[in-house]
């Protein structure tokens, strides 16, 4: 399979080869404390090895849990705030169809999956209770402790609803828990109640959980390969262990990041030109965002949604406050084609534009984006992505894991 791509060609201006160079001791003095476990947060690496170290057992009993969602569910609820949900739901937005919940049984063949316990919102909830009504569902709560104000609140919410519906017992086989292995309010309540649950590892923070069970069960629920998303990271675990800077490109994107924040560039700008990916990004800005905001330092991670965005953002990327760089996930295959029809009277005066396809347009949008950013004075950066598949959306996870580690 063809690795990920960065290219910082159109950051050349910014960053000198000589720059990246001089940092060189520095990327392999950080390569050897995160490998050796001596260096800071090191007792949080388990997400590390985790490609090939995973317990496949437990992989067996995600898919076993998945399929009898399946089986019994119209609806799965998952109930998680912050890395308790926003890996699974970045998968689920990048790698099913873009109206997956809307489509009928039949299309969609696996159950809709909904989101709670990310907010405090009576609106946004009775919303999703009268969306439940009376179609059958399954909940899955993901919490190493359980007392986390948001998804408890939800929790109790469809539990008592489950209870309602199902009676105990027939609640007691809906209800999947994902929490930490021995402690906390909620591993005491799976074991006390028997519930099906799974392990969030002790070693692994919220935000680097997306390839255990925490982002595992709800792929799988949809449909997704999750052998192949944990393929794809353990791909990139071997793409990303070579300390030699111009051989390891998450390691060129931690220390291009790095050049450029000593120079005064505080913001980071995630793009992306496909709305499937909106999701990652928030993903990509909690890692960030959680990693390094800390003693009043650390890059700010934003993102914006291309082209849509470019109609709001893109006049104060071009010319606003130069404190700013961008990166962009451009995915070469999106695996659709459409093309745009011929009108006889070209009122709208695209015709230009006729038989092109969409895909062509985004790009051509895109490269006009970033040389007009670049001449605005904006360093952009670009991951090229092969393909949306569950083996990328594992690679790429990966990917930015890596580079934050660094």
């Amino acid at each position: 399979m063809n690795q990920l791509n960065l290219n910082y060609k159109y950051a050349a201006q910014f960053v000198t080869e000589a720059e990246m160079e001089l940092l060189e001791p520095a990327v392999k003095l950080a390569h050897d404390q995160l490998h050796s476990g001596k260096g800071p947060g090191n007792s949080f690496l388990g997400w590390l090895d985790l490609p090939k170290n995973y317990d496949q057992a437990e992989v067996l009993a995600v898919k076993e849990a998945a399929r009898r969602i399946q089986e019994n569910s119209d609806i799965l609820i998952v109930v998680g705030i912050g890395g308790s949900y926003l890996g699974a739901r970045a998968a689920l937005e990048m790698l099913t169809h873009s109206f997956h919940n809307m489509l009928d049984a039949e299309q969609r063949k696996t159950p809709r999956v909904f989101f709670v316990g990310h907010a405090i919102s009576d609106r946004y909830l009775q919303g999703l209770l009268d969306l439940v009504g009376d179609h059958d569902f399954s909940v899955n709560v993901i919490s190493k402790s359980g007392t986390t104000t948001e998804p408890a609140i939800a929790f109790r919410i469809f539990k008592n609803l489950l209870v309602e519906k199902y009676g105990v017992e027939g609640a007691r086989e809906r209800i999947y828990v994902t929490t930490d292995a021995s402690q906390g309010a909620l591993r005491s309540m799976a074991n006390a109640e028997g519930y099906t649950s799974f392990v969030i590892p002790s070693n692994i923070g919220g935000r680097f959980s997306v390839l255990t069970p925490v982002g595992l069960l709800p792929m799988a629920v949809a449909g997704i390969d999750i052998d192949e998303v944990l393929q794809g990271a353990r791909e990139a675990l071997g793409w990303y262990q070579d300390p030699v800077l111009k051989d390891n490109v998450a390691y060129q994107y931690a220390a291009l990041r790095n050049i450029l924040y000593r120079k005064g560039k505080n913001i980071e700008v995630l793009v992306n030109y496909e709305p499937s990916l909106q999701y990652f990004s928030e993903w990509w800005k909690q890692l960030y965002g959680e990693s390094e905001g800390k003693d009043q330092k650390g890059i700010f991670p934003a993102s914006v949604n291309f082209t849509s965005d470019l109609h709001s953002m893109g006049q104060w990327i071009q010319d606003g406050t130069r404190n700013i760089f961008a990166t962009t996930m451009w995915v070469n295959q999106t695996g659709q084609e459409y093309a745009i029809p011929t009108s006889l009277d070209d009122g709208d005066g695209i015709n230009y534009l006729a038989g092109k396809s969409l895909s062509y347009v985004n790009h051509r949008a895109f490269q006009g984006t970033i040389l007009a950013h670049t001449d605005g004075g904006v360093p952009n950066l670009v991951l090229e992505i092969p393909s949306m598949s569950p083996f990328y959306f594992g690679a790429l996870v990966y990917f930015f894991e890596k580079a934050c580690a660094i």
